[in-house]
């Protein structure tokens, strides 16, 4: 969502940024200590109608059942983990499976679909919150045990490039469906890339690149707790190009240039969200902006894909000596302080913001070109407001995932003949 603010004329359901969010959905009060914990505001909507047909379509409906009888075998914690590890990496290659088109479509729901992996970890996730083991099992233990799930079922562990020359390497990521209260129907194009495009090779000008990606929630608390940077921190270094991704504005693709250290406090996934600057580590040396590093005159010249394809440089600030938010059309000016970046202020910003900080505090920003791809909005066709999917709908989610994969095949070869 572009703030009218910023930018007049652009419809959003989109990681971007700040109006207010529905509360339709509230969760029980905290657990007592020890004890199961209640549904978070996130899996209190898996019951309604829509996510339940989504499951049943897809097969993915007895992931949760079938994870549920598994944990309730556990004598130990450490049963539980190895129970927890293998059936969230178990549910993460499910989902890239049949979006690959390996294995049973398990219903009629198209492979391409994300939301299948979403919903169904949700019900996981519900199961083990409120799982009431044999053993005695703390609030930390569980804790640890939902953050196991949280990554194992996301692709964040699962990072891992081939040995050998001339094969370049890449890693992508992608995002949850959001503002679900205003649509429970909602797909994340960018949830679909990552599963799409994950172990796959794509040949370029340049030779063949791996793929890698992993998928984050629409969480601020996630982030907040730094789970982008404990997930890219390991990989930066060995790979030769990243792009973060997320769904953005109606009919377009946008290569952001700016991201700002500003969060608007949008609603997230949990109806949460506090305007602040974005909490990182080492605040004294906090930038408030960085800058992609990907080619985007490469990418915004060629032709990959029925959607144009934009070097976005447009940016929020309040200007040095200021005290109120300009835009400002050909990025920040000189000692200004962020209120939003390229891709405004919400998730789809943040990720971008510490994906880039943490590639300069690596030493990277010189030789590693890496940024953020905002995805068209991925629309219903025309008239459909309460089917879970459509011929149209399928069209143009596998339209921008096909984009996607040609914008990432350009960044690689223009990135290598940038390095002669």
């Amino acid at each position: 969502m572009i703030s009218p603010r910023v930018r007049t004329g652009v419809f959003g359901l989109a990681l971007l940024t700040a109006l207010s969010a529905p509360t339709t959905a509230t969760a029980a009060g905290p657990a007592a200590p020890g004890s199961a914990a209640p549904p978070t505001v996130e899996e209190l909507r898996l019951d309604r109608a829509a996510p339940q047909e989504i499951l049943r379509r897809s097969g993915f409906d007895t992931m949760a059942p079938a994870f549920a009888r598994a944990l309730d075998r556990a004598r130990s914690y450490t049963q539980a983990r190895r129970v927890v590890e293998r059936e969230g990496s178990a549910l993460w290659r499910a989902a890239v499976d049949r979006v690959q088109g390996r294995g049973p479509a398990g219903g009629d729901l198209s492979r391409d679909d994300d939301r299948p992996l979403y919903w169904a970890r949700l019900g996981m996730t519900r199961e083990l919150r409120g799982w009431e083991p044999r053993f005695a099992l703390d609030e930390a233990r569980r804790a640890k045990l939902l953050d196991t799930l949280e990554r194992t079922s996301r692709g964040q562990t699962a990072i891992r490039y081939p040995h050998g020359k001339g094969l370049k390497r890449v890693l992508v990521t992608g995002f949850d469906p959001f503002t679900l209260d205003r649509d429970i129907r909602i797909s994340n194009p960018s949830g679909a890339v990552a599963l799409a495009l994950d172990g796959t090779v794509i040949e370029t000008a340049s030779g063949p690149a791996r793929v890698e990606t992993a998928v984050f929630p629409v969480r601020w608390r996630d982030f907040t707790d730094g789970t982008v940077e404990r997930a890219l921190r390991p990989h930066l270094p060995e790979v030769d190009l990243f792009t973060t991704v997320s769904q953005g504005r109606v009919g377009r693709i946008d290569v952001e240039r700016t991201n700002g250290a500003w969060r608007g406090g949008f609603g997230d996934n949990e109806n949460t969200g506090t305007p602040e600057i974005v909490p990182v580590s080492e605040p004294a040396s906090q930038p408030q902006w960085t800058s992609t590093t990907l080619p985007y005159a490469a990418i915004t010249a060629a032709e990959t894909g029925r959607f144009p394809v934009y070097d976005n440089t447009s940016v929020t600030e309040i200007p040095a000596g200021g005290t109120e938010p300009v835009v400002r059309p050909d990025g920040p000016t000189p000692g200004s302080t962020a209120r939003a970046g390229g891709g405004g202020d919400y998730l789809s910003n943040e990720i971008a913001y510490r994906a880039t900080l943490l590639r300069d505090r690596l030493g990277l920003h010189d030789t590693l070109p890496g940024g953020h791809v905002h995805t068209p909005v991925l629309e219903f066709g025309a008239g459909n407001t309460t089917e879970v999917t459509d011929p149209q709908f399928v069209r143009n989610r596998l339209d921008i995932v096909a984009q996607v994969r040609a914008i990432v095949s350009v960044a690689v070869s223009a990135s290598e003949r940038a390095r002669g």
